[in-house]
C-alpha cells in the first residue's frame, strides 16, 4: 500500500527570474501525479507520451503491455524501460536477500487482502503450488529479452514502477535544462533545486498512520536534491481472532503474512526508483533487519513509524533522516 506523501507549501505560479512555475496534474498508473517546475513551457503532451510508453512496457493492467505478454508467455521481448527496471530490481533482490521480489505477486493476490477483513486460513497446498514459481533469480535478462525458468512465473513491478516513472519525468525536465522541479506520483517524490517561489528547499510531509482513514501530517522535512518514497501497512491488513493485525506484505520465503508493528517506512535515496523499491523491501524485513542493513548502506536515509507494546506510536530516524 502506497502512502500519499503530502506536498506542502508549493504554489502554481511564482515569478522569479522572468519565469513562472508551472504545475501540471493528472492521472497515471492508477493514481495521480503532480509536477511543478520552474519554466513557462507546458510539457503536458510530452508527459502523456512518456506515461503511455511506460504503461505499454510495465503495466500488468494493460493486456498488450510487454509485461502482460511476458506473463502470458506470448512474447519475451522488452524495451529499454523494462530493462532498466528489471536490472535495478535484480540488484535490490540480491542486496535484500529476496525481501524485494517482483515474482511474489500471485501469492499476494491469493491472500485477497482488504482493509480490516477477517484473516482466513489459506490452503497450504495452494500456497505451495504458487511458491514454487516465486524467486526473481528464476528469471534472467539477455539483451532485450527475458528468460523464465518456468512459464508460470509471474512478474510485476508495482513496487518500483511509480518511482521509476517519477525518475523518467525528472530526467526529461533535466534534459530541457530545468534545474528546479518537484515530481510526485502517488506519493513518490523526486526534487531538484529549490522552490523558486520561496527561494527555499522543497518541503514535503510524512503522513501520520491513522487506521480510521483520516489524513494528517506527522512531520515535514526539507528535501534537498534527491528522492523520497513512503510505504505503509496501516490501510491494508487483516485481523485474526485475537485482534492482531497482519499486513499485506507477504514473506517471500514462506508465502505467508506475518504479524507486524511497522506501520510506515520513508526512504530517501538518490533516485525515486531505488527509494520506492527499498520502502517495500524494508516493510518485509522489519525494524531490526533494517537497522542492520543501514549500517552498511549509509546512502539511504530512513524514517520508521511503528507501534510499541503499549500500542503507542513511536518513530525512528536512521542514517540522518532530516528533522
Amino acid at each position: 500500500m502506497r502512502i500519499f506523501t503530502v506536498l506542502l507549501f508549493v504554489l502554481l505560479y511564482s515569478c522569479n527570474g522572468g519565469q513562472k512555475n508551472t504545475k501540471l496534474v493528472g492521472s497515471v498508473l492508477g493514481t495521480t501525479y503532480s509536477v511543478i517546475y520552474h519554466s513557462e513551457i507546458n510539457y503536458e503532451k510530452q508527459f502523456d507520451s512518456l506515461f503511455y510508453v511506460i504503461n505499454k512496457s510495465l503495466s500488468t493492467y494493460q493486456t498488450n503491455s510487454d509485461i502482460s505478454k511476458l506473463n502470458r508467455n506470448e512474447s519475451n521481448s522488452i524495451d529499454n524501460h523494462f530493462a532498466r527496471v528489471y536490472d535495478a530490481s535484480k540488484e535490490i533482490f540480491s542486496l535484500t536477500e529476496g525481501a524485494f521480489d517482483p515474482t511474489i505477486g500471485n501469492v499476494v493476490n491469493a491472500w485477497s487482502f482488504g482493509a480490516e477483513e477477517a484473516i482466513e486460513k489459506l490452503d497450504s497446498l495452494k500456497i505451495d503450488s504458487l511458491m514454487q514459481y516465486v524467486g526473481f533469480n528464476k528469471t534472467n535478462r539477455v539483451k532485450h529479452t527475458i528468460e523464465k525458468q518456468h512459464p508460470n512465473i509471474y512478474l510485476e513491478f508495482n513496487a518500483i514502477a511509480k518511482g521509476y516513472c517519477v525518475d523518467v519525468i525528472g530526467e526529461f525536465l533535466e534534459s530541457k535544462n530545468i534545474e528546479n522541479y518537484l515530481v510526485e506520483i502517488g506519493g513518490e517524490i523526486r526534487v531538484k533545486g529549490i522552490n523558486k517561489k520561496k527561494e527555499a528547499p522543497w518541503k514535503v510531509g510524512v503522513e501520520e498512520p491513522n487506521f480510521n482513514g483520516e489524513k494528517s501530517i506527522l512531520k515535514s522535512i526539507n528535501l534537498g536534491t534527491g528522492a523520497m518514497a513512503t510505504s505503509g501497512t496501516y490501510r491494508k491488513f487483516k485481523v485474526d481472532e485475537n485482534g492482531n493485525r497482519y499486513s499485506h506484505i507477504i514473506d517471500t520465503k514462506t508465502g505467508y503474512s506475518s504479524k507486524t508493528n511497522l506501520l510506515s517506512i520513508s526512504v530517501i535515496a538518490k533516485d525515486c526508483m531505488t527509494a520506492d523499491a527499498y520502502a517495500t523491501a524494508f516493510k518485509a524485513m522489519g525494524i531490526e533487519k533494517v537497522q542492520t542493513f543501514l549500517k552498511v548502506h549509509p546512502e539511504f536515509k530512513v524514517f520508521l513509524i511503528f507501534e510499541n507494546d503499549k500500542k503507542e506510536l513511536e518513530t525512528l530516524a536512521l542514517n540522518g533522516f532530516p528533522n
